[in-house]
């Protein structure tokens, strides 16, 4: 009875209490409510709110309905409380100041406003302007975007982010990415083969000078109509770099840290000690004793590391109505895999804005340094390499002798030990960098301002190498030291005036301006000297050496080179629907012939928005639909100096003179060519742009053709009364390069506390080389990239030739095997280039055939972020497919009858190759490999801590994999080669290991 009784009043206490729970959820749910709505009223689902109390800094989230209703039913009582406001396109907006009390209901009402800066404001080149007033093709990507690793260039943070940009990057710390737009259009290397920088709004300023984390956005122009005004300089595009700048009424202390940890992903697998001395003897080859020690080293493990590398960046941003500022520091080092190889990094950046005279003058001043140290290894021709030499050295070799010494064979040709390459040879580099910058603009009437932009470059760069009395780079030279000591002074002067107005239905913008550049560039020595006594001094005191190297002076030429510009655009828009622009630049460069030093570059582009009219609003579909034409014309100035086009005269060799003395010989080195001209590039663009669903789908598609004509490339020309030399660099040729391009960008789940954000850009370019002689020059074609394979002298495995593209592998063709177990290549005909039916084993150059292009056909990224309250993970995938890679490496460690007792071998040759087989090696489209990879490029795990304490805030702390895997049938290290110059697709042994690697890191403000 007692237990029945306990038991009836539990019961009902339960019951009250339930009915308490429900009647105060029901007056929870009367807190707030509200609704969420665009400019023109209509409802917004999805919007995600936060509520926020300021005392506690507690926050609580909903999620907009599909009404675009909401409410809160779960509030503390009390406050303050802000109630801020997010939906993808759209600005945010923040309530504050509200107050929860028990029996009273808020109402809310909120009108987000579409995006009208941030990533929806781009970078036009001297002025910025609204993405919805975009008539050209310009990607934005803001630095929450930004690609996470271990980056020695901020271009490798773009992999994978923008349609056309195709960028290839090396694990070598001191290596930098080759970067490509819209395929290549010039026949010259380097620079003159990349993109434009311009970083606050400084042009051609050094990427060397800005961290990744001080950037904040980088707009890249793609094509001419965006590019035609900066001109000669704009022919690959423009990348156009935006640092963070401090901002008013609020200031922060910023730190962004990582470590990471390298580690090899993988090796070649070339044979161990017990496998090599099993082949050799079991085949009927002999081993040297000298050689075989007993030893089993593994020369790719000898030379290896654990890579160790960190970053630190400290920043200090702050300010108020009138005044801005911002400091930053950033250290970074790498490690790299390969002992010997690092690079240690220091930027300082501080910059200051402020305005005057009622807000009409703006003043800013900023000034940036970096400071660089990086040490190398060797990785010559000739087996000099260590590249190369932790390959083919002999694993029944230890790394030294009983007595300490190194173990070497210097009878044998191209035969280096590894580790000792590494430890007895110096090679050091140091770059600073200073740049001073100056902005000034005063606004003379309404919408008119006038600009004056002054920044100031100096480069100073010393090399430092020394190789050792125990060197087999500087064998028999009993130590040796070359010190290198160059500098360069850039000064670029920019003033224009700028005018935006709107005159009811018409907003006009309109921009003149004036440029004048100085670059005073290699100015410099260099100083060889060798036969030391000991190698105690190494490189420090080249004076106590006992002979100079007079040949080795190094080629160093001061160069001036001045450039005057002026430049002009146009911009129109009617009822925010029919958008017009229009640039023109004229250019005048030293570079070129006296004939031709002027050069005009103008541009036209429109767009019309489809989604601002009528029939369209009607269908109730598209957020924004554009559709975008453009035409323009930039040139290519980039990458020479002031003797490009100039008689040169220099050392040619040396005679005796009548008192017997040993006297420099003086020539022409170069011709002068008054007549030669920029490199033009016209490109034509159509594009539309879109989003739809409330804006949870967005994307553009882009068709261009892009014909670069008057390439410039030197000419074999006959020596006399007009030349002076045997060669002549002209104009002749032409380049076509003709693709789509698709990006695409969605949220396919949103909800209160989860969701799924992604992002896919796809490119197809199509490259061909339309011309490569006129009436004056005249080739068949231009065979490149000799990859001094073994008794293969001047067997170059691509060719430049007509209706083909940059990368065309021209190589023999394999047949198989004959009767003696040797490779055969088929014969063509010398007049037809046919086959023969033929075959042979002593292949000719008339052999040769187009075998594949290096190009790629598709590229592909794709990135994704899944977001679950404060936790984040992001995946980067990013691909590349349809291209040709020649594995030179395969083949030169694939020769069994040279290598077999000489040198190591393939694991792989067991099953592939046949000991009889004297042409195992020879370069032919059987090395030639499926270049396609689609690699999980990043994966990324993060959590924000919002608040922890009363210091700080925004706390992240993430883990990184860069390389997790990569799916290819690429035999090679990895497939991701070099895709820049003019001899793309290249593997030939001096490939650096690609890594995985894991950061670990952490960001917060203060």
């Amino acid at each position: 009875m007692f237990n029945y009784t306990l038991h009836m009043k539990k019961s009902i206490l339960c019951s009250l209490f339930l009915c308490l729970v429900v009647v105060q959820a029901n007056a929870q749910q009367e807190q707030v409510k509200g609704a969420t709505q665009d400019e023109t009223g209509n409802f917004l689902p999805g919007v995600s709110i936060r509520a926020i109390h300021a005392g506690t800094n507690k926050s609580f989230a909903t999620i907009s309905s599909e009404r675009g209703l909401f409410s809160f039913a779960n509030l503390p009582e009390g406050g303050p409380y802000q109630f801020i406001f997010n939906y993808m396109g759209y600005q945010p907006d923040t309530l504050a100041g509200y107050t929860i009390s028990n029996g009273k209901q808020l109402a809310l009402s909120v009108k987000l406003r579409p995006v009208a800066t941030a990533l929806q404001e781009v970078v036009i080149g001297y002025s910025r302007i609204s993405r919805k007033d975009v008539t050209s093709s310009i990607t934005s990507i803001k630095a929450k975007d930004f690609n996470q690793g271990v980056f020695n260039s901020p271009a490798q943070i773009l992999q994978g982010k923008v349609p056309g940009l195709v960028i290839s990057a090396s694990n070598d710390p001191n290596a930098t990415p080759s970067v490509t737009l819209r395929g290549s259009s010039t026949l010259r290397s380097g620079e003159a083969m990349e993109p434009y920088y311009v970083i606050d709004g400084v042009p051609g300023a050094s990427l060397a000078l800005v961290a990744p984390d001080d950037i904040a956005s980088i707009d890249i122009l793609r094509d001419a109509a965006a590019t035609a005004i900066y001109g000669s300089k704009a022919a690959n595009g423009v990348i156009i770099v935006t640092t963070k700048k401090g901002k008013t009424n609020q200031s922060a202390i910023t730190y962004n840290g990582y470590v990471s940890v390298d580690k090899v992903a993988k090796n070649l697998d070339m044979m161990d000690a017990a496998q090599y001395r099993s082949y050799v003897l079991d085949n009927g080859f002999s081993l040297d004793p000298y050689d075989d020690m007993g030893a089993n080293t593994n020369w790719q493990k000898e030379v290896q590391r654990t890579g160790i590398s960190d970053n630190h960046n400290v920043s200090i941003i702050g300010g108020n109505e009138k005044t801005q500022y911002n400091a930053s520091i950033n250290y970074f080092k790498n490690n790299g895999v390969i002992k010997g190889t690092d690079m240690n990094r220091l930027i300082g950046r501080a910059g200051v804005q402020t305005r005057a005279l009622n807000n009409r003058m703006e003043l800013a001043f900023n000034l940036t340094g970096s400071l660089t140290k990086q040490n190398d290894v060797p990785a010559q021709g000739q087996g000099l390499s260590v590249y190369d030499a932790m390959a083919y050295y002999l694993p029944i070799s230890p790394v030294k002798n009983q007595d300490g010494s190194w173990f070497e064979y210097p009878q044998r040709s191209q035969y280096a030990n590894p580790v000792s390459l590494v430890e007895e040879n110096t090679m050091l580099r140091n770059t600073k960098l200073l740049q001073a910058h100056v902005k000034a603009g005063y606004e003379i009437l309404s919408g008119l301002k006038y600009n004056l932009d002054l920044s100031l470059q100096n480069r100073q760069f010393n090399q430092s190498s020394y190789n050792s009395t125990k060197s087999m780079v500087a064998a028999g030279m009993n130590g040796r030291a070359i010190r290198t000591a160059v500098e360069d002074k850039r000064v670029v002067f920019e003033t224009n005036f700028n005018y935006e107005k709107t005159f009811g239905r018409h907003k006009v913008g309109a921009l003149v301006g004036y440029s004048w550049e100085e670059n005073n560039n290699n100015d410099g020595f260099q100083l060889s000297s060798y036969n030391y006594y000991n190698d105690d001094l190494s490189y420090y005191n080249p004076g106590v050496a006992n002979n100079i190297d007079i040949t080795a002076m190094g080629d160093y030429n001061l160069s001036t080179l001045r450039m005057i510009s002026v430049y002009s655009r146009v911009n129109y828009a009617l009822d925010g629907k029919y958008l017009l622009q229009a640039t023109v630049r004229r250019d005048g460069s030293s570079a070129f012939g006296i004939n031709n030093r002027w050069g005009t570059f103008p541009s036209v582009s429109a767009a019309w928005r489809m989604s601002e009219e009528s029939f369209i609003k009607s269908m109730d579909f598209f957020d924004d639909l554009k559709l975008r034409a453009g035409y323009g014309i930039s040139g290519n100035s980039l990458g020479f100096d002031v003797f490009t086009a100039t008689r040169l005269y220099g050392a040619t060799g040396w005679f005796t003179n009548a008192a017997g003395q040993q006297m420099r010989a003086l020539g022409a080195i170069r011709n002068d060519n008054p007549d030669l001209r920029w490199e033009r590039t016209g490109m034509l663009n159509l594009g539309v742009d879109f989003a739809m669903f409330r804006n949870r789908l967005s994307g553009s598609v882009e068709f261009y053709d892009k014909k670069t004509k008057d390439l410039i490339y030197d000419y074999a020309v006959t020596i006399g009364p007009k030349y002076q030399f045997g060669i002549l660099t002209t104009n002749v040729g032409q380049i076509d390069n003709k693709g789509f391009e698709v990006s695409l960008n969605g949220t396919p789940v949103q909800t209160q506390q989860f969701s799924w954000n992604t992002g896919i850009v796809f490119s197809h370019n199509k490259n061909k080389v339309v011309k490569i002689s006129n009436e004056e020059f005249s080739v068949n074609y231009i065979d490149l990239a000799d990859l001094d394979g073994a008794g293969q002298s001047n067997a170059r495995q691509q060719r430049l030739i007509e209706g083909y593209p940059i990368g065309q592998f021209y190589t023999w063709e394999w047949a198989g095997y004959n009767d003696e177990g040797v490779s055969t290549f088929y014969v063509r005909n010398k007049d037809t280039g046919e086959k023969t039916g033929e075959t042979t084993t002593t292949p000719m150059d008339k052999d040769r055939a187009a075998t594949g292009s290096a190009q790629p056909k598709y590229t592909l990224g794709w990135n994704n972020n899944f977001s679950y309250k404060n936790l984040s993970l992001t995946m980067l995938f990013q691909g590349v497919f349809g291209n040709k890679i020649m594995n030179g490496t395969r083949a030169r460690h694939s020769n069994v009858r040279g290598n077999a007792g000489n040198k190591n071998l393939l694991a792989s040759v067991v099953e592939t190759e046949r000991v009889t087989d004297f042409n195992s090696h020879y370069l032919s489209d059987r090395y030639l490999e499926n270049g396609d990879y689609l690699r999980l490029a990043s994966l990324s795990l993060s959590y924000t801590f919002r608040k922890i304490g009363n210091g700080l805030k925004n706390v992240r702390v993430f883990a990184t994999v860069n390389n997790a895997f990569v799916i290819t049938k690429y035999k090679g290290l990895d497939p991701e080669v070099n895709l820049g110059g003019i001899t793309p697709g290249i593997d030939n042994r001096q490939t650096y290991p690609k890594t995985r690697t894991f950061m670990f890191g952490v960001n917060f403000n203060l």
